[in-house]
C-alpha cells in the first residue's frame, strides 16, 4: 500500500496516463493504441496542468497584494489545499480508505448502483482529509475510515447524478466527476438558481457568455472578459500599469488555451472509453459507464473561470465584513474557482447566479474554517508537512476542501459525538 501512495503522490500528469495504459490494455486495445491513449492523456493532462498553473501562479502575487493593501488581520491563516493533501496522504488513514475506496468503486459497479469507474485517485486526498480530522479529533482510525468512505459515497451519488448534465453542458461524453468538494456545492447551485427564479428583478438578470456577447460584442468575448477581469485585479491589487496588462494577458491565454488541452486530453480519453463502452455493452447489454475524471477539465468553460475570477475580491471583502469570521482567505484564493466547476449547468451559465451561489459558499467556508481550526492546526502539526515560517506559530485553516462543506463539517461534528 505504500507502494501506491507514493505513484499516487507522483501527481495526475504521471498516475493517469499509467491508469489509462492499464485500462487500454484490459479493454483490447493493442499495445500501439494503449500507448498511443494513455500518452495523449498525459500530454494532454500536462498541458492542461501547465495552464492551471500559470493561472495559479499568475494570481498568487496579486492576491497577496490585494490581502496587503487592504490590511486584513486576522488571526487563522489559510494554508492551501497543497498543505492539506500532504497532511491528507501523509495519515495512517491512507492504507484503510485507499483500499476501502478502491472496494467500495468495485461494489457499486457489481450492484449496479453507479455507472462511474473512478480513476481520479491523487483527488482520493479529499476524503482523506476528511478522515484525517476525525482521526485527530477522535483518536478512531475506524471513525476516520468510515468518515471518508460515507464522503465517497456521497460524492458518487453526485457524480452519477450530474454526469449527464456535466456531459451535455460541457459537450464532453462518457465522463463524471467524484468530487467531493465541488459536487457538495451542486445543492447550493440548484437551491439558489430556484430561489432567485421566484424573485422578480433578480431572475431576469442574466449574464450568460450569449447574452454578454449580444449587448456588449467582442467586449463580451471569453478572452476580452478574462483581460478585462484580469487588469481589473490587478488595479485593485494596487498595480503598476504594466503589471496589470501582464496580467491580463496572461488570463486570456489561460481562457482561449485551456479548452484546446482539455480537446487533447479527451481524445485519449475516447480512445480508452470507446473500447470499454464496446466490450461492456456486449458483456453487460443495457448499461452505461462512465469515467471518472479530475473537474480540471471544467474549468475552461467561460462562466466557471470569469466567476472564480470575480470571487477572489468578493471572498476577501466578506473575511473582513462577516462577524465572527478569524480565518484570513490567502494560500486557497487563487483556487477559489474549484468550487464552482460543476455549477454551470444548474445555474444556466449565468455568472450572475453563479456569483451569488459562490458568494454563499464562500461565506460558509470561512465560518467552517473558523470553527475546525483548532483540530486542522493539530492535525497538520501531527503530520510530517514541514510549514512555512510565517504558519509554525499561527492557527491554520483550509478553504478549499470538503472539510470546509455542510456535508463534511456534519460528518466531523458526527463523528466527535460518537468518538467521545
Amino acid at each position: 500500500m505504500e507502494f501506491v501512495s507514493n505513484i499516487l503522490q507522483l501527481g495526475p500528469t504521471v498516475v493517469m496516463p499509467i491508469i489509462f495504459f492499464v485500462l487500454g490494455l484490459v479493454f483490447k486495445l493493442s499495445l500501439g493504441k494503449a500507448f498511443k491513449a494513455a500518452m495523449t492523456v498525459g500530454v494532454g493532462f500536462e498541458g492542461l496542468m501547465l495552464m492551471v498553473t500559470m493561472f495559479l501562479n499568475s494570481l498568487g502575487p496579486v492576491t497577496a497584494a490585494m490581502v496587503k493593501r487592504l490590511g486584513v488581520e486576522l488571526t487563522i491563516m489559510d494554508a492551501g489545499w497543497a498543505t492539506s493533501a500532504s497532511v491528507a496522504w501523509s495519515s495512517p488513514l491512507v492504507p484503510f480508505v485507499v483500499a476501502g475506496a478502491i472496494v467500495l468503486n468495485i461494489v457499486l459497479l457489481a450492484c449496479k448502483k453507479t455507472k462511474i469507474l473512478n480513476i481520479d485517485m491523487f483527488n482520493y486526498w479529499l476524503i482523506l482529509i476528511v478522515g484525517t480530522l476525525i482521526y485527530t479529533d477522535t483518536g478512531s482510525i475506524l471513525l476516520g475510515t468510515m468518515g471518508s468512505l460515507v464522503l465517497y459515497l456521497a460524492a458518487f451519488k453526485i457524480g452519477d447524478w450530474t454526469a449527464r448534465d456535466l456531459q451535455t453542458s460541457y459537450n464532453m461524453q462518457g465522463v463524471a466527476f467524484i468530487h467531493p468538494t465541488c459536487g457538495i456545492c451542486v445543492p447550493f447551485g440548484i437551491a439558489v438558481n430556484a430561489l432567485l427564479e421566484k424573485l422578480p428583478g433578480l431572475r431576469d438578470i442574466n449574464l450568460s457568455q450569449e447574452k454578454i456577447v449580444n449587448k456588449l460584442g467582442i467586449l463580451g468575448e471569453p478572452v476580452t472578459l478574462a483581460t478585462i477581469l484580469g487588469a481589473g485585479l490587478g488595479v485593485l491589487a494596487g498595480w503598476r500599469p504594466g503589471q496589470c496588462c501582464v496580467l491580463a494577458v496572461k488570463m486570456a491565454a489561460v481562457m482561449l488555451i485551456l479548452p484546446k488541452m482539455i480537446g487533447i486530453l479527451m481524445e485519449g480519453v475516447m480512445l480508452v472509453r470507446d473500447s470499454a463502452e464496446a466490450i461492456l455493452k456486449t458483456r453487460f447489454p443495457g448499461r452505461q459507464f462512465y469515467i471518472g475524471m479530475d473537474t480540471s477539465l471544467l474549468i475552461g468553460e467561460p462562466s466557471v473561470l470569469a466567476t472564480g475570477l470575480l470571487l477572489i475580491p468578493i471572498t476577501l471583502l466578506l473575511a473582513v465584513v462577516l462577524p465572527g469570521n478569524r480565518m484570513l482567505p490567502f494560500a486557497d484564493l487563487s483556487v477559489l474557482v474549484y468550487f464552482i466547476t460543476m455549477l454551470a449547468p444548474y445555474c444556466q451559465k449565468n455568472i450572475f447566479r453563479m456569483l451569488v451561489t459562490g458568494t454563499i459558499l464562500m461565506a460558509l467556508a470561512l465560518y467552517i474554517s473558523t470553527d475546525l481550526t483548532a483540530i486542522y492546526t493539530t492535525a497538520v502539526h501531527q503530520s510530517s508537512v514541514v510549514l512555512p515560517e510565517n504558519m509554525r506559530t499561527t492557527q491554520l485553516g483550509n478553504m478549499l476542501s470538503p472539510v470546509n462543506t455542510p456535508v463534511g463539517w456534519l460528518l466531523i461534528k458526527l463523528a466527535h459525538i460518537f468518538g467521545k
